[in-house]
């Protein structure tokens, strides 16, 4: 009994830690675009949108500290790069330069990693809200209230870009090659998605993505795409604690303010 208790702990902490890593790394890249966005309005929601997402990761990493695996400031900014569970394709810089050097950002990436993280993390909390682990299954209910609304946004985006035609079309393709390039990842569990999935904590990854595929077949069809025919692992599984150097530049800047004063929260 002991053992199996154990083993579910490692199962739950092992699936907290992908959570909330992909949604603290992804709300970052996000708030990068503050003051960079197409226009003010839109300066605005994203910034929202990063926010809420930012509290998710919150939500995930409080369940940790929960289970004893240290202070909840502690596991978003101490960890290194070589700890973290999120998925690669979400680490990746939003294009060249820096926010304060010479930013050149990629919207049609940001449209595409977001909409299609955003549609994939609404299929996981579907499946999560029915977890074996209570309290996720509770947090799970909250965050997915608000994933309604970043899913409307980020659709609206996406059929509005490829329906202009002419470049726009063609930079939203080429990003949706580059996402899809990286997009298994988002969707893997790692190398103990039998432990998860076993423990009913969550659906497997190849259920998660046929739900994908079938909430995104509606909208693709809509705008005349293809959805594309497979989802690579550029850049390795950061499930695995696979990452590139990209995470080590973001860690840096996130954690600054920790590392000078490990008291101010977050």
């Amino acid at each position: 009994m002991a053992a199996e208790i154990q083993g579910f702990r490692e199962a739950a902490v092992e699936l907290l830690y992908q959570l909330a890593d992909d949604d603290f790394i992804v709300a970052y890249r996000g708030s990068e675009w503050l003051g960079l966005a197409p226009h003010i309005e839109e300066d605005v929601a994203f910034s929202s949108i990063s926010q809420d997402t930012m509290g998710h990761a919150a939500m995930f990493y409080k369940l940790l500290e929960e289970l004893g695996e240290g202070n909840l400031d502690e596991l978003a900014h101490g960890r290194p790069a070589r700890d973290r569970k999120n998925a690669v394709l979400l680490e990746m810089a939003n294009g060249t330069g820096t926010y304060l050097n010479e930013p050149r950002y990629d919207w049609a990436f940001a449209v595409v990693r977001h909409y299609f993280y955003t549609v994939a993390k609404r299929v996981k909390m579907a499946s999560l809200m029915r977890s074996s682990y209570i309290p996720l299954a509770e947090a799970a209910t909250r965050v997915n209230v608000e994933l309604y609304y970043h899913q409307l946004h980020w659709k609206t985006w996406f059929t509005q870009l490829i329906a202009a035609g002419g470049e726009a079309r063609d930079r939203m393709e080429a990003a949706m090659t580059k996402v899809s390039a990286g997009f298994g990842d988002v969707l893997s569990l790692g190398r103990k998605e039998s432990e998860l999935t076993s423990h009913g904590l969550i659906a497997g990854s190849q259920d998660m993505k046929e739900q994908w595929i079938a909430s995104m077949e509606p909208i693709f069809s809509q705008v005349g795409a293809s959805i594309p025919a497979q989802f690579g692992m550029a850049g390795g599984s950061g499930r695995n604690g696979e990452h590139t150097l990209d995470l080590d530049d973001a860690l840096s800047v996130l954690s600054e303010v920790y590392r000078f004063d490990p008291a101010a929260g977050w």
